[in-house]
């Protein structure tokens, strides 16, 4: 529980000056919306905001640079940001289900609490940034929702090679696995309370009277954001 709640607290430092950004934009976002003949809802901001969030906050916390303080004869001591990284491969798994084969180890001949705990975890952080694209933009697609996860993955794990932190191919296959559980969420949010979802989309404006834009059947193309 600890361990959440640090995670959490370190998301809501990077994420919370991403949102207040993003929200700097609306007039200009509601502008643009206006002349294609479109409005956003309270619904689907709030839903744009809690994406910014959770979006920023993963990118904030795996790519925070590894540290500590060295022994030294000063005071204070000595404060490493970047760690001299031993060889050009240190930290780096570029062999695919490695890391799964050791969980399977782990949870076969020890106790295995700590690698589920790190295995749902590597999920659940990004199941958001695979519900969010379905839930707030037209045109919802699994492959919008992974291309998004698998994007945001690939660029955490080459931030975070050159922050001296571990590279592993496995966790973009796990991170991406996350985005496309993400999307099959809304699909059976879609599915149960359709009109639960509409909320979060954009409505039409029709000869000066506002119309909610149907939702699109679920795994529809890709159309006009």
């Amino acid at each position: 529980m600890y361990s959440i709640l640090k995670y959490l607290k370190e998301m809501l430092i990077v994420g919370l000056p991403a949102v207040l950004v993003f929200a700097c934009f609306w007039p200009y976002r509601r502008k643009a919306l206006s002349a294609m003949g479109l409005r956003t809802n309270h619904w689907r901001e709030v839903g744009l905001h809690l994406f910014i969030l959770c979006l920023f906050g993963v990118l904030g916390v795996t790519l925070c640079p590894v540290y500590w303080i060295e022994d030294s004869p000063g005071l204070w001591g000595d404060i490493t940001l970047l760690v001299e990284r031993p060889s050009l491969w240190y930290g780096v798994n570029l062999v695919p289900f490695r890391m799964f084969r050791d969980y399977w180890l782990d949870l076969t001949q020890r106790d295995g609490f700590f690698t589920i705990l790190n295995f749902l975890g590597n999920l659940a952080v990004f199941v958001p940034l695979g519900l969010f694209p379905a839930l707030l933009f037209r045109g919802a697609s699994w492959r919008r929702s992974t291309l998004v996860g698998l994007a945001t993955s690939v660029l955490v794990e080459v931030g975070q090679y050159f922050l001296a932190r571990s590279t592993d191919i496995d966790d973009v296959i796990l991170n991406t696995l996350g985005a496309m559980c993400g999307f099959w969420l809304w699909l059976v949010l879609a599915r149960l309370v359709p009109r639960f979802t509409q909320r979060f989309q954009v409505e039409v404006q029709e000869h000066g009277r506002d119309a909610r834009d149907p939702s699109p059947a679920p795994g529809a193309g890709a159309g006009q954001l």
